[in-house]
């Protein structure tokens, strides 16, 4: 009897989980964006969560929450001890972002303080001076870097984000140093830093410095990946101006939600998510904006994740 019990009770619990999977999402869905508004994943994240509420995708409007402050940490933190692990409340990750953070430490996450659900884009950092600045190539930062060592202060979106992780690897490569400053408000409060002159130069992400350019308000100098960007021909890699800085400080975004989050929530979200990305509106409208799109699904996630960790964790641990 206690077997036929037990039996019944798992199979109640399966069906109650597929019936909770089938209704969800019953509300309108908030992401948290752990970035100021106006920057590239403020923007883009509203942009691949716009057809949300269409009936082939979740059904429900996704609503942008954005918590700011040091380079992600107010808000990652936030999301992996305050948030509802219900399927409610899904948060916008930025790798290597959290992953170098939680290496460093002094953060309350980790990889496995969440589940990933999809990835939606793939941003390269690039140096960025304003449009009537005297560098017109790395060459120019560098040599400018080794005559006053100290002396060339430039932006960017916080510590240990991608941004600071290219700006480890320049110094490093060129074999001088540099006035990194980490602004408050991320990737658009350290782009208008470049524009105002309050600083040299600014590590930013490409699709900000994309649509800044377009405005003619800045230059850009070097792209720190493995081969040009589609978005800029005619703006060379780092490596080809013979600076060794790879792909590591390369910006992957994408949905995820706190551990705990039921499977059967996961699992929908999961299935929906990638395609409501591959959306042909969404895809007009980020290749408009600048930003490289590239969607993966969760297991795709799940190794990118975990092949980022380890390098991470190599290169953190040379710079």
């Amino acid at each position: 009897m206690k077997h036929l019990l037990a039996g019944a009770s798992i199979a109640l619990m399966s069906l109650t989980g597929a019936a909770a999977a089938e209704e969800y999402p019953e509300r309108p869905v908030m992401m948290v964006v752990s970035y100021g508004a106006g920057g590239a994943t403020d923007f883009q994240a509203r942009i691949v969560t716009m057809t949300a509420g269409n009936e082939d995708a979740l059904g429900m409007p996704i609503a942008i929450l954005n918590k700011p402050g040091a380079g992600g940490r107010v808000g990652w933190n936030w999301f992996a001890t305050q948030a509802d692990a219900d399927g409610y409340t899904l948060a916008a990750y930025n790798v290597p972002h959290f992953i170098a953070q939680s290496i460093k430490g002094g953060v309350e996450y980790s990889t496995d303080s969440f589940e990933p659900i999809a990835n939606w884009g793939a941003d390269p950092a690039v140096f960025v001076v304003a449009a009537d600045s005297p560098f017109n190539s790395m060459q120019d930062v560098v040599n400018y870097a080794k005559e006053n060592p100290g002396k060339l202060t430039f932006s960017g979106a916080g510590l240990f984000v991608g941004h600071h992780i290219a700006a480890l690897q320049i110094e490093k490569a060129a074999g001088v140093k540099m006035a990194y400053i980490p602004t408050k408000g991320g990737g658009a409060a350290a782009m208008k830093a470049v524009i105002a002159g309050e600083v040299l130069g600014g590590v930013n992400n490409l699709s900000d410095a994309f649509r800044a350019r377009e405005a003619g308000n800045v230059k850009i100098l070097g792209v720190a990946d493995l081969e040009r960007s589609d978005f800029l021909p005619d703006v060379p890699t780092m490596m080809e101006q013979g600076l060794d800085v790879d792909n590591a400080s390369v910006n992957f975004r994408g949905v995820m939600v706190p551990k705990g989050t039921p499977q059967e929530v996961i699992d929908k979200l999961a299935a929906t998510v990638p395609e409501m990305f591959k959306n042909s509106r969404v895809a007009s409208k980020m290749e408009a904006g600048g930003s490289p799109m590239l969607v993966m699904n969760r297991e795709e996630v799940q190794a990118m994740w975990a092949k980022r960790q380890e390098t991470l964790q190599a290169l953190l641990a040379g710079l």
